[in-house]
């Protein structure tokens, strides 16, 4: 078994370094390129800018973030969807902190609380219950944004609601599943990933099996792994030992919390409640079976059956926010012409700001420089 306190010691990550880049000068003697790694998780994002590997590792590898960010890969469509909802009157939404800012076409749901719509930060989707209990005569609608990793809390949220027949909620679900989104991105033909280092949390529900796909179809190396200093970087060197021997697999490096077939539990109470659907993310489009949807038993749950919006209102930053296409990796921050302009935390003119594993809210808050566009404020 491990010694997790090893994670810490600096005399053992000194040295991991020194052989990762020593691997990395490696893999460019053999490519005579940096391989482009794409993290496909908010909190690897913000571990990479946070501990400094990011920059220690510029010279071998070419880190892009990917879709692993809920809040982010939320369309501006299922936004300003939200926007609607919650001025109805009668309605209360419960959503979590994360969304209050996030800007829609015209407006924000912190703009919209102002204004007097009634918008509650929960913390946990089971609050909504007490809410609807303690609201009779509003309708409580909860918003559920987010991976595989959370839609277990809004599954059993809602097995609780039917079971103590609490018929003034109902969620509106914006659930996406990584698998699907992850093909997308692989079978694009807008710039080549060489390695994956796929999400944690997301393994942990799934399992490390349910990502076999990449390298057996697409020939693509992928790690899951933690999110501590030690995790990452040995990530890395594992990437590129696989790209140096010309391998594809899938390697757990996160066995103290990953399993190969994950959580059966959690597994359950999704798939009682959820089933595949289209969805639409922010920079891919819609892509087939990536959403959660109810099943037809919890079909009265559906805030759009209570509640039927249409959309047709656009964005009006489409054609300058590049968050869809930091979500696709083809770009990083420093390369939108409004990063650290117009568009900062306190102004932010895109998911991507907003979010606290934003790739965006993340550079600002971290990364001075970047070797890829040359910017370079230090």
């Amino acid at each position: 078994m491990f010694d997790l306190r090893q994670m810490s010691n600096p005399l053992l990550l000194k040295e991991m370094v020194k052989k990762t880049i020593d691997l990395g000068e490696k893999v460019l003697d053999k490519t005579k390129k940096r391989p482009v790694f794409m993290e496909v998780c908010g909190t690897h994002t913000v571990a990479f800018s946070r501990s400094g590997v990011r920059g220690l590792l510029e010279g071998i590898v070419d880190l892009r973030s990917g879709p692993g960010c809920p809040v982010c890969v939320t369309s501006q469509q299922d936004i300003d969807r939200v926007l609607e909802i919650s001025r109805i009157k009668g309605v209360t939404l419960a959503t979590f902190g994360d969304m209050l800012r996030v800007p829609g076409s015209s407006s924000s749901l912190e703009k919209e609380r102002a204004m007097g719509a009634d918008i509650r930060i929960i913390y946990s989707p089971l609050e909504a219950i007490k809410m609807a209990a303690e609201n009779p005569k509003r309708e409580i609608v909860l918003l559920g944004v987010g991976f595989e990793t959370t839609a277990p809390a809004i599954a059993v949220t809602l097995q609780e609601a039917r079971r103590k027949k609490v018929d003034n909620i109902s969620v509106y679900s914006l659930h996406k599943t990584m698998p699907n989104a992850l093909i997308s991105l692989l079978e694009g033909k807008e710039f080549a990933i060489d390695a994956l280092l796929l999400p944690g949390h997301v393994a942990a529900i799934t399992g490390y099996r349910s990502f076999d796909f990449i390298a057996s179809k697409y020939k693509i190396p992928a790690v899951v792994a933690g999110f501590e200093v030690f995790d990452i970087i040995s990530a890395i060197s594992s990437l590129l030992n696989m790209l140096l021997k010309g391998e594809s697999r899938i390697e757990n490096l996160y066995s103290r919390i990953v399993t190969e077939t994950g959580n059966i539990t959690a597994q359950k109470m999704v798939n009682e409640v959820f089933e595949q659907g289209d969805a639409i993310w922010r920079g891919l489009g819609e892509i087939a079976g990536s959403g959660l949807l109810l099943k037809s038993l919890y079909r009265e749950f559906e805030t759009l059956v209570r509640f039927p919006i249409k959309i047709t209102e656009a964005s009006p930053y489409a054609s300058a926010c590049r968050c869809g296409d930091l979500l696709m990796g083809k770009i990083r921050p420093f390369q939108c012409n409004l990063f650290r302009k117009i568009c900062t935390p306190n102004n932010p003119l895109g998911p991507c700001m907003v979010s606290a594993e934003g790739a965006c809210s993340v550079y600002y808050r971290y990364d001075v420089s970047d070797g890829e566009s040359g910017y370079d404020e230090r």
